[in-house]
């Protein structure tokens, strides 16, 4: 993929922006998961679709720390993943928990992301949602793609300061090679002349 063709990231300020624009939309709870899975987890399109309870709690229905994603859920082998929670997101998951949890046909393997319709969504519904939500609030360039670019090239940039390796990326991302992280990673000209001084 071409560097001019990916997704834009998304700034902190818009990350403000559309946090606050989802909590005056019809779901507001569920949109914000959507939404803060994506760039707070950096999980796909189809793994936000097919994110169940049983990845996000432990065996006795309590929120865990850690999604855990299988395979399955995901692009397929190897491609399943552990990923800590963050702790916006854990707050958000443990609300809608406790409210699916009044339901008497609860189960843990039920789909987080619901639609009015049906207890699940698709991968695209997901695709539509993200394109639909930064058209709205007029985002050009940004996609489903967006929340994910922007949590590799924030991890990316913190890595150091948590003592881990790009390898460390690669693996939360769910990439099988470091080479298709990378194309992940904003890259920052500032920082580039930085460091060349630094040298």
């Amino acid at each position: 993929m071409a560097l001019n063709k990916q997704a834009k990231i998304l700034t902190p300020k818009q990350q403000e922006l559309t946090l606050s624009y989802l909590e005056r939309t019809r779901y507001p709870l569920r949109n914000k998961i959507i939404f803060m899975l994506s760039y707070k987890a950096g999980l796909r399109a189809k793994e936000i679709a097919n994110l169940n309870w049983l990845m996000v709690c432990d065996s006795e229905g309590n929120l865990s720390r850690e999604i855990n994603l299988i395979n399955k859920a995901s692009k397929g082998k190897q491609s399943g993943r552990i990923i800590p929670l963050h702790k916006d997101l854990a707050v958000l998951l443990a609300e809608l928990l406790s409210r699916q949890q009044k339901n008497k046909h609860f189960n843990l393997t039920n789909r987080i992301i619901t639609t009015e319709r049906d207890n699940k969504t698709s991968p695209q519904a997901i695709v539509n949602f993200f394109y639909n939500l930064y058209k709205e609030i007029g985002f050009e360039g940004c996609s489903s793609h967006s929340g994910r670019r922007t949590f590799i090239t924030t991890a990316a940039k913190n890595i150091s300061l948590a003592g881990g390796t790009l390898n460390d990326i690669r693996m939360l991302a769910g990439h099988s090679t470091l080479a298709t992280t990378q194309r992940y990673i904003e890259y920052n000209t500032d920082a580039q002349k930085k460091i060349v001084e630094m040298v």
